[in-house]
């Protein structure tokens, strides 16, 4: 019977793979999200950028122009604020890929060193069996043969 004495080892490698992979995945989802809300946060500014100008072209009026104006830079700083967790989401999740891919790589080591064993065990019996095969293929060799021939 086969047994591999690193199992504990890869039993616990996969845990830690599974756990990087489930926050890689979050980190992913975090990131979409961030770009989702800068995009959103940029489509906002954008809007009042345009409200601002054709404010412009219109009849002049200092309470509207300093609402919008104050409005705009409120969406402004909002971008700028999306645009750092943006980068920030994006820089958590490089991070989490590269936890991630190191505990596959070890998890992966492994599996290669237990595919090793097994391919060793597979042939250390199947060479035992033939040596098996071999002796009482001998026996029964000796067994025909007469102990004296005339």
């Amino acid at each position: 019977k086969f047994r591999f004495p690193l199992r504990p080892v890869a039993v616990v490698r996969a845990h830690r793979e599974g756990q990087a992979r489930e926050a890689f995945a979050a980190a992913a989802r975090a990131q979409a999200a961030a770009a989702a809300r800068l995009a959103a946060a940029r489509a906002r500014a954008a809007g009042l950028a345009d409200l601002v100008a054709a404010g412009r072209r219109a009849a002049f009026r200092a309470p509207d122009a300093a609402a919008f104006l104050r409005a705009y830079r409120q969406e402004c700083a909002a971008e700028g604020e999306a645009a750092r967790e943006a980068a920030a989401a994006a820089a958590e999740l490089a991070a989490r890929r590269t936890a991630y891919l190191a505990a596959h790589r070890d998890l992966k080591v492994v599996r290669q060193l237990e595919d090793r064993a097994r391919a060793d065990h597979r042939r250390a019996v199947a060479r035992a069996e033939q040596t098996e095969l071999d002796e009482l293929a001998g026996f029964r060799a000796l067994r025909r043969t007469p102990a004296f021939s005339p």
